[in-house]
C-alpha cells in the first residue's frame, strides 16, 4: 500500500506572446488608433469562466475560489471557509461528495491549462465539503412559509437538489422514495469506499433540517397513486433516476449469471454480495465499470462454493451471502471490456491507474458479439470481436474486424453499459423513448417538472443542476409567474451589486433620463454583466503574468492486487487548510479582477486608479478617469483576467 499524490503527467509550458522568427507585432487596426489617441476607453466586463460554464450543476467556481484564496472578504465574524461553503452550495449541496466522485467537467475546461496545468477545483470543494461537515455547518432555514406544498418523487441527487432550493424558497417539500433510504445512485451505485456513507448522511440530513419530509419505501404508482399526489400537493418533480440497468443486447445474455452494473452495485451496497466468481467479465468503459470491476476485485471469490451462494442469486436479491465471512477468500480475476481503446475509455483516468495497478485487465477495442453457455444454461465465457469505435456527428459507429473472434472466460458477467428508467405506475410520463419530454426549465406538463437521468442519464453533478433549475421554474409556477426563458450560459454568477449592498454602499432609483453613470448611484458605472451570454476564452487572458505554479494535489491510497482484496477503505485524502488556498490562488479569476494592480501600474497616464477603500468590494477594485484616458490599450494588454475590456465611445 502506497500514498501518493494525484498522478497526472503534466508538461511545464511557457506563454510567450511571440514565437521564434516573430519580428512584426499584430495589426493595429484592431486597436482603432487615430494618432496618439482612440476613442475606445476602458470598460469592465464581468464575464462567465470556462470552468464555471462547463459545470453542469452550475457553482460559482470563481466566486468560491477568490474566498479561499482572499481576495473576496467575508463579512465580519464569519470564517472564510464558511462563507465560501456558502457560496459554492447555493448551487450544489453536496460539496463533500462530488468532491470525490465528480468527473470535475470544470477542469477539463480551465484556462489554466494553457499555462501548465489546470486548477483543482474538485479538491478545493472536497477541502470545503469536510470542513462543513466537521464544524456542523447547517443551511439557514427561512423565517417564512408560501403554503405550497410541493411532491418530489425520487430521492437521488436530482430529487434531492429541488428539495433543497425549493425548501430555501419557504416552500413545504415532501420527498417520495421506493428505497429504505435516499441518495439514489449516489448511496446504491457507488460503492462506499469511494463515497462514505457517514459523508453521504450529513449531506442529506443538512437537507432534511431545512423541513424537508421524507416518505421511502413508498412507490408513487404503486403504494400512492399520481392522482392522489396531483390532489394533495400544488406541484410535482419528478426525479425518478435511471436504477434499471440494460442488458448486453447480444445472445445469450439472458444467462442467469450475466447481470447489469446497476443491480450488481446495488446488491453490494446493501450487503448482500459478499464475494464474486473466480473469473468476472465487466462490459463498459465508463466510471461505474470501474467501480463494477474494483469492486468485485475487493470481493474475490471463494473456492468452496454452494450452489445457492453463487452470486448471481445475491444479486438478484433471492438471498445474502453469509459463507464468506467464514471461508478464506482469493482474488478475483477480473477483465474489463471496452469498445474504446483504453486511451479513450471515457471513464476518469486516475480511476483507470488505479483499477491497473489493482490487478484488474482492462482491454479496449472489444466488442461483445455473444455469451457462451454451459449445459446448466449459466455463461461460461463472453464471445467478444476487435472493432473500432468512435463517434461521428455525435452518433456511435462500431466497425468490426472479421475474424477475430476470442472467447473470454467468465463465471459472472456484468453489462456497465448504460441504464434505463423504471416507469412502472408512472407510465404516461413516457415518451416512448424511455424518457420524459421537457422543455428548457425542465416543465413537463404545467405544474409537473423533471430532472436527472430520466431526462437524460448523465453525470451526478447534471441532475443537480437539473434540479437547481426546475426548483427556479416550480417556484414560478406556484406565484402564479410566466416561466421565462433560460439564459444562454445558464449558470450561478458573482452578484457585484448585492456584493456592494453587503459592504454596506447603496443604490438609487433613476426616474428620468441622465446623462451617464460617473456622478450617481444608479448603476455601477462602466461595467457590465454578460455572464449569461458569453464564456471569456484563454486568448483575451494576459498569461504572462502567470507563473508556472504546479498543482498542489489530493493524496490518493494506491493498492496492489493483493492488497485491494476486501480492503474497503477510503482511498482519496483531502487537503489540508494551507494546501486548499495555494491551489486556490492558482485559479486566474477569468472574467474578473482579481486585484493584481497591473493596470494602475502601466497605465502612463495615471487614468487608472484605485476605489477608495470605503467604496471597493471585489469586482470594484479599480476604475478610469476618463478626462485623462486616451485609449491606449495599454491596461486591457495587461489586465491578466481579460475582465478591462476597451469599449468605452462605440
Amino acid at each position: 500500500m502506497s500514498a501518493n499524490p494525484e498522478s497526472i503527467s503534466v508538461q511545464p509550458l511557457n506563454f510567450r506572446r511571440y514565437k521564434d522568427g516573430d519580428h512584426k507585432p499584430g495589426p493595429w487596426q484592431k486597436q482603432i488608433f487615430n494618432a496618439d489617441h482612440s476613442h475606445k476607453c476602458p470598460t469592465y466586463i464581468q464575464s462567465t469562466p470556462p470552468c464555471q460554464g462547463s459545470c453542469p450543476s452550475g457553482e460559482d467556481i470563481r466566486g468560491y475560489l477568490n474566498i479561499v484564496r482572499g481576495v473576496e472578504k467575508p463579512p465580519a465574524g464569519m470564517p472564510w471557509q464558511e462563507y465560501a461553503f456558502r457560496r459554492l452550495t447555493e448551487a450544489n449541496p453536496f460539496p463533500s461528495v462530488m468532491g470525490r466522485v465528480c468527473p470535475a467537467p470544470c477542469e477539463s475546461g480551465c484556462n489554466r491549462n494553457q499555462v501548465e496545468d489546470f486548477v483543482g477545483i474538485n479538491s478545493v470543494e472536497h477541502f470545503l465539503g469536510e470542513y462543513a461537515i466537521a464544524n456542523n455547518l447547517a443551511f439557514k432555514k427561512p423565517d417564512f412559509s408560501s403554503g405550497k406544498k410541493v411532491a418530489v418523487i425520487g430521492g437521488g441527487p436530482a430529487g434531492l437538489s429541488t428539495a433543497y432550493q425549493l425548501a430555501l424558497r419557504g416552500h413545504a417539500v415532501t420527498l417520495f422514495d421506493e428505497r429504505a433510504e435516499l441518495g439514489g445512485m449516489m448511496r446504491y451505485g457507488i460503492p462506499g469506499f469511494r463515497t462514505p456513507r457517514q459523508v453521504l448522511d450529513a449531506e442529506i440530513q443538512r437537507i432534511l433540517d431545512l423541513g424537508v419530509v421524507a416518505r421511502t419505501n413508498c412507490r408513487i404508482g404503486t403504494d400512492i397513486t399520481m392522482e392522489q399526489i396531483r390532489a394533495d400537493f400544488d406541484a410535482v418533480f419528478l426525479g425518478l433516476g435511471a436504477q434499471s440497468g440494460r442488458s448486453l443486447p447480444v445472445e445469450g445474455a439472458d444467462a442467469p449469471n450475466c447481470v447489469t452494473a446497476t443491480s450488481f452495485l446495488k446488491a453490494f451496497n446493501d450487503g448482500r454480495l459478499r464475494h464474486v466468481g473466480k473469473r468476472v467479465v465487466v462490459v463498459g468503459g465508463g466510471d461505474t465499470s470501474i467501480d463494477v470491476a474494483t469492486v468485485a476485485r475487493r470481493l474475490g471469490h471463494i473456492d468452496q462454493i454452494h450452489e445457492s451462494d453463487r452470486p448471481e442469486f445475491a444479486i438478484a436479491g433471492h438471498v445474502a451471502h453469509d459463507v464468506a465471512s467464514v471461508s478464506a477468500k482469493q482474488g478475483a480475476d477480473v477483465t474489463l471490456t471496452s469498445i474504446f481503446a483504453v486511451d479513450k475509455m471515457q471513464a476518469s483516468k486516475h480511476e483507470v491507474e488505479h483499477a491497473l495497478s489493482e490487478g484488474i485487465a482492462i482491454r479496449g477495442g472489444l466488442a461483445p458479439v455473444g455469451v457462451v453457455r454451459g449445459p446448466d444454461g449459466r455463461a461460461t465465457a463472453l464471445r467478444v470481436i476487435r472493432c473500432e469505435a468512435k463517434i461521428v456527428g455525435g452518433k456511435l459507429e462500431i466497425k468490426n474486424i472479421e475474424g477475430t473472434e476470442e472467447d473470454l472466460p467468465a463465471d459472472l458477467i456484468v453489462s456497465a453499459i448504460g441504464q434505463a428508467v423504471d416507469f412502472t405506475g408512472l407510465e404516461e410520463f413516457n415518451n416512448g423513448k424511455g424518457a420524459v419530454p421537457a422543455d428548457k426549465n425542465y416543465q413537463v406538463q404545467p405544474g409537473v417538472f423533471a430532472g436527472g437521468d430520466i431526462i437524460r442519464p448523465h453525470l451526478l453533478t447534471t441532475a443537480i443542476g437539473h434540479g437547481a433549475i426546475a426548483a427556479e421554474g416550480i417556484d414560478r409556477f406556484l406565484q402564479g409567474e410566466a416561466l421565462e426563458k433560460r439564459p444562454k450560459i445558464d449558470v450561478h454568477v458573482f452578484d457585484l451589486q448585492r456584493k456592494m449592498i453587503e459592504k454596506g454602499l447603496s443604490f438609487s432609483e433613476v426616474h428620468g433620463p441622465i446623462h451617464g453613470t460617473d456622478k450617481s448611484n444608479v448603476a455601477i458605472h462602466n461595467f457590465d454583466n454578460r455572464s449569461d451570454r458569453y464564456v471569456i476564452s484563454h486568448k483575451e487572458l494576459f498569461l504572462g503574468h502567470f507563473a508556472y505554479t504546479p498543482r498542489n494535489r489530493r493524496t490518493i491510497v494506491s493498492l496492489t492486487a493483493e492488497e485491494a482484496l476486501g480492503n474497503f477503505d477510503e482511498r482519496l485524502q483531502a487537503l489540508v487548510e494551507a494546501q486548499a488556498q495555494a491551489e486556490a490562488k492558482r485559479c486566474m479569476s477569468c472574467g474578473q479582477c482579481f486585484e493584481c494592480d497591473n493596470c494602475v501600474v502601466y497605465c502612463p497616464q495615471t487614468a487608472v486608479f484605485k476605489v477608495p477603500k470605503s467604496k471597493s468590494t471585489t469586482g470594484r477594485y479599480v476604475d478610469t478617469d476618463y478626462s485623462k484616458c486616451i485609449g491606449c490599450h495599454i491596461c486591457q494588454d495587461v489586465c491578466p483576467t481579460g475582465y478591462i475590456q476597451m469599449g468605452l465611445g462605440e
